[in-house]
């Protein structure tokens, strides 16, 4: 909370400047936050900085401009706006938010399950762990 960043250590902070440096390659950080709706590029830099909190209603327009899930992108939006309970209240009142790239994993074990409805085992857990270098 330091230097006037009191969100700096959020995790929609940190996932906001993770994709900025992901999709540099392909267009600039001014153009991600023309493409968002905002009025002045220097929004972008506050909010990956964590100057400023992430505006819920500009969730859609900034996930469309970050090329990512506006459902993940709003679960991390509206952490930022509560305390250390906010995200199982989040799971309380939603129930799992499942993002786009969620979904795939899930049709994948369903085709590969033939819809069996498979049990998480200690030998799946360790399959994705090792996927996650975990």
């Amino acid at each position: 909370m330091s230097n006037g960043k009191p969100y700096a250590e959020t995790r929609v902070a940190k996932f906001i400047d993770r994709r900025i440096l992901e999709l540099s390659p392909k267009k600039s950080q001014h153009e991600i936050a023309i493409d968002a709706g905002f009025k002045t590029p220097n929004v972008l830099s506050m909010l990956k900085t964590g100057t400023a909190k992430v505006p819920l209603d500009r969730v859609p327009a900034l996930a469309k401009a970050l090329e990512c899930d506006a459902r993940f992108l709003f679960r991390l939006a509206l952490e930022q706006l509560g305390g250390s309970m906010t995200p199982s209240a989040i799971d309380e009142i939603f129930g799992t938010i499942v993002t786009e790239n969620e979904v795939g994993w899930l049709k994948a074990i369903r085709e590969f399950s033939e819809g069996a409805d498979p049990r998480l085992t200690q030998r799946a857990l360790a399959a994705l762990r090792a996927i996650f270098g975990k």
